[in-house]
């Protein structure tokens, strides 16, 4: 064989596959999107119930002056397990 007449059975091998992978990808969505209609037509999903608003039982803080001293003996300790100053 030729050098032309195998790069032309290069270009007709890489054409036929990529239209093979092409192909497949086309029956492949439409398969997944039969399969979803009729998954959704034989098990709908149910509606979710309205939900009422919590009453929360304790007001919430976002004082951060309450969470200060909490943070700084979090990195404290965080540091003494790392061995970091």
């Amino acid at each position: 064989m030729t050098d032309a007449e195998l790069f032309s059975e290069g270009i007709n091998l890489m054409i036929s596959g990529m239209g093979f992978v092409l192909t497949f990808l086309i029956v492949l969505i439409y398969a997944i999107s039969f399969i979803s209609k009729i998954i959704n037509k034989f098990f709908p999903e149910p509606l979710p119930a309205p939900l009422a608003k919590p009453t929360p039982s304790v007001a919430p803080t976002d004082n951060l002056d309450h969470l200060r001293p909490v943070i700084a003996a979090a990195i404290a300790h965080h540091r003494r397990q790392q061995g970091l100053k």
